[in-house]
């Protein structure tokens, strides 16, 4: 990429719409557009013009040629997203207009916009760093309420505040020990050792919570898998259609009728579920059926939540903990489902029988086909999600790549806790605090960062932005 470059590019979704919107970004930005827009007002000059101004007029081709009326957005540098002088360009959304536009833009010195790079640009420009500018194409993916609230609160610079506060007392502690080693031969301390160690564990107690948020923040992003498990002929699959208001399963009397897993979205109190039915586990010499029983216990172990559901006539006690004992992850929410209760109460288990043999669990007894209890089970789901944390304040990492890196601070923590309780010099100490400085940088962007890992990560995001 050529950052001397001026670059545009269609920031709308392609499709039949009202209107469309093209940016424009770079030093020649208002000397393109000079050429080809024609303002109503004859006396506005876009060059002079108030930045975060509206002004309309023709957009006409290098042969005078009236193209369509538009609206150009006027935003000066560096009070621009980009931090560059940049345009928005409002038309209408035919794709003819839409790619005359950007064609009589390249004939007056444009270049089409490579993925990203109206935020990578606001990036090096010092409009945001690089958690902000990640949490861009997280806002641009997010499919829910939570999912949107996570990634603004990142973009607000929520995660990065927390991270340079850190940063800050990090390099006040490296300058201290650095002063120590130039004033090695006197024997002084300058960096108060309990202070340091307090440090430590500040950044354990500040990192660690980040870590674990992961899985929850990861499943909010992607939606939330949930695994409906049970015998053959449990319900899961009615249950299925009843909390997506469709005929989307196949519903039998006739045992494994399900031979692979049916996934489906809902959107739940804000957040995004998705529900998988699976085959019904059971003992059996069919090979496709096998195969489809495999794979109920993989999304079982992979799942959030588990809604282990049972036919509470037909499923005895031992049938029941056996079950249980194949599909419970430590890591996953158990709600246990005692189904088709409107049938018959009493073959039921005991609930405190399976409350105690099988600890954090919610039971409900439900009947998915007369629609009993149900709006109980959905409550649940969405408690069960966010019980652990309050996604309007807590920091919830979404991204693997933060992961990966504060994983490694964390190691590397516990590397220094181990050098000061064996004596190692100030000299391997101050390295590792230095490790720990440049992996706050990686995330945040405050170093000289790889750039094919910057390719990687403005890649991801659409042409437009």
């Amino acid at each position: 990429m050529d950052f001397n470059d001026t670059i545009c590019a269609i920031a709308t979704p392609k499709g039949s719409g009202a209107i469309a919107v093209i940016r424009l970004s770079g030093s020649k930005t208002f000397d393109i557009i000079e050429t080809v827009f024609a303002p109503k007002n004859k006396s506005i000059q876009l060059k002079k013009a108030t930045t975060h101004t509206v002004h309309y007029g023709d957009f006409i081709s290098d042969e005078n040629e009236f193209i369509d009326d538009v609206l150009i957005s006027v935003f000066k540098n560096p009070k621009s997203f980009t931090g560059e002088d940049s345009l928005e360009i409002s038309c209408h959304a035919s794709p003819y207009i839409q790619q005359e536009i950007l064609t009589q833009l390249q004939k007056q010195g444009a270049r089409i916009a490579n993925p990203g790079e109206f935020t990578m640009r606001a990036y090096f420009n010092g409009k945001m760093d690089l958690v902000q500018a990640e949490s861009v194409a997280d806002i641009i993916a997010s499919q829910s309420k939570n999912a949107h609230t996570i990634a603004a609160n990142q973009m607000k610079g929520s995660f990065s505040n927390e991270l340079k506060q850190l940063r800050d007392k990090l390099i006040n502690f490296t300058a201290l020990i650095e002063l120590e080693l130039d004033f090695s031969e006197e024997d002084v301390e300058f960096a108060n050792r309990n202070e340091f160690t307090k440090l430590l564990i500040e950044i354990q107690e500040k990192i660690t919570p980040l870590i674990k948020s992961f899985r929850l923040g990861n499943a909010i992003k992607n939606g939330v898998p949930v695994a409906i498990i049970g015998r053959p002929n449990a319900g899961k699959s009615t249950l299925l259609n009843l909390l997506l208001n469709e005929e989307r399963a196949i519903v039998s009397s006739v045992e494994g009728t399900t031979r692979d897993t049916i996934e489906e979205t809902l959107n739940i109190d804000g957040t995004m579920f998705r529900f998988i039915d699976t085959a019904g586990i059971r003992k059996t010499e069919d090979e496709i059926e096998s195969l489809g029983i495999k794979k109920s216990y993989e999304k079982a172990k992979n799942a959030e939540i588990i809604i282990y559901l049972y036919d509470a006539i037909k499923t005895n006690e031992n049938q029941v903990f056996s079950d249980l004992q194949q599909i419970q992850n430590s890591q996953s929410h158990l709600i246990i489902c005692q189904n088709k209760i409107d049938l018959s109460s009493e073959t039921q288990l005991s609930r405190d029988e399976l409350e105690d043999k099988f600890k954090s669990v919610s039971i409900l007894s439900i009947s998915a086909k007369n629609n009993v209890n149900i709006s109980d089970l959905i409550g649940m789901l969405s408690k069960k999600t966010l019980e652990s944390a309050d996604i309007e304040k807590d920091i919830i990492l979404t991204n693997s790549r933060h992961l990966e890196i504060l994983t490694e601070i964390s190691q590397t923590v516990d590397v220094i806790f181990q050098n000061i309780e064996s004596g190692m010099s100030g000299e391997l100490i101050s390295f590792d605090l230095k490790s720990i400085l440049k992996l706050i940088g990686k995330i945040t962007g405050e170093i000289d960062t790889d750039k094919d890992i910057l390719g990687t990560i403005f890649g991801k995001f659409c042409i437009g932005k």
